[in-house]
C-alpha cells in the first residue's frame, strides 16, 4: 500500500495487516514561505477541533489570505470529507506533493488522500507518524502562504510534539467544550504549549449552548463559560463561543463548507470574529 511519495522519489509503504513499514527518509523542512502557523489542538477528543480548524482556514480564505490546511489527525482524518474533496488525490510535480485545492486560496493535505480505501486503518507507531508529519511539511509544495492551519489529533502525544518541534514559531489555538471534564484536559494543552514555548492565540469554546430554531430558547447542554474561566485563569485570550448549530453538522456530513454556505449565520459570524482576533494576535506577537 503506497502512502506517500517523498521529495527525492522515495516511497513509503505500509502493510496494514502486518504493521511492517519502511523507514522514512529525513526531509529538509523550510518554512520561510509560510508567514503564520496556527496549530489547532485539544486536550481530548470529541470537542469539534477539526470543525474549528477547517472553518477557521475557510474564514481566513474569505478575507483574501492564502491558506494551507494540514490535517495530521493520522488515525481519524475527517477534513477532506468536511470540505467535499475526499475523492481528490494530490499530484506529484518535480518530486513534490501538490496539495488539493479546496478553493482559489485554500490548499489541503491529509493522510486521508493517501489511503487506498476510505476505511483503511493507519496502524503505525510513533516514529512513523512523526516521519510522515515531517514529510507533510518538507515534501509538500505549499507555495507562499499567509497562514498554515494545522489540525492535530487530541492529546499531548507524538503528533503534537512532532508538530511543535518541526514547525517552530507556531501559535496554539485550543478548542474546548464548556463542561468541567473537558476543561481538565484543556489545562494540560495549555501547559503543553507553555512547556514547548508556543505562544497561545487563545481558547475557543465550542458547543456553547443550543438555540432552538423553533422557539428561540437557549439551552446550555454542556454548561457555559468554562472556556472563558480557563482563559481568565491562565491569562490567555478568549476567542469566542461557537453554539451547537445543526447547520454545522449538516455541512460537515454533506461536504459543503459551513463558513462558505452559512457565513452570515450566527455561528458563521463567530468564525469571522475569530479571524479578527487571530489577526490582532499575530500583529501583537510580531510587533
Amino acid at each position: 500500500m503506497v502512502i506517500c511519495e517523498a521529495a527525492h522519489g522515495e516511497v513509503i509503504n505500509m502493510d496494514v495487516e502486518s504493521n511492517q513499514t519502511s523507514e522514512i527518509p529525513e526531509s529538509p523542512v523550510t518554512l520561510e514561505h509560510i508567514k503564520h502557523r496556527i496549530v489547532v489542538m485539544s486536550g481530548k477528543g470529541g470537542v469539534g477541533k477539526s470543525t474549528v480548524a477547517a472553518n477557521l482556514a475557510l474564514a481566513l480564505g474569505r478575507r483574501g489570505y492564502s491558506v494551507g490546511l494540514l490535517d495530521v489527525d493520522i488515525h481519524g482524518p475527517t477534513i477532506p470529507k468536511m470540505l467535499g474533496v475526499e475523492d481528490e488525490k494530490p499530484q506529484v510535480e518535480n518530486n513534490k506533493l501538490v496539495p488539493v485545492k479546496v478553493s482559489e486560496n485554500i490548499k489541503l493535505i491529509s493522510i486521508a488522500f493517501m489511503l487506498p480505501e476510505k476505511d483503511s486503518p493507519i496502524v503505525w507507531r510513533g516514529p512513523m507518524k512523526s516521519g510522515v508529519i515531517r514529510q507533510f511539511i518538507g515534501d509538500v509544495e505549499w507555495g507562499e502562504l499567509d497562514y498554515l492551519v494545522v489540525d492535530l489529533p487530541p492529546g499531548t502525544g507524538d503528533e503534537p510534539l512532532s508538530i511543535a518541534q518541526t514547525i517552530p514559531e507556531s501559535y496554539a489555538l485550543i478548542v474546548s467544550t464548556p463542561q468541567d471534564i473537558a476543561l481538565l484536559s484543556v489545562r494540560k494543552s495549555i501547559n503543553f504549549a507553555k512547556l514547548l514555548k508556543m505562544p497561545i492565540a487563545g481558547i475557543v469554546e465550542n458547543m456553547s449552548g443550543f438555540v432552538c430554531p423553533h422557539c428561540g430558547e437557549k439551552t446550555d447542554l454542556f454548561k457555559t463559560g468554562g472556556g472563558e474561566r480557563a482563559a481568565d485563569e491562565f491569562k490567555i485570550p478568549f476567542l469566542g463561543k461557537i453554539p451547537i448549530d445543526p447547520q454545522i453538522v449538516d455541512s460537515g456530513d454533506e461536504g459543503t463548507p459551513f463558513v462558505l454556505k452559512h457565513g452570515d449565520s450566527k455561528s458563521g459570524k463567530v468564525f469571522e470574529e475569530l479571524v479578527s482576533k487571530i489577526e490582532e494576535f499575530v500583529k501583537d506577537v510580531g510587533a
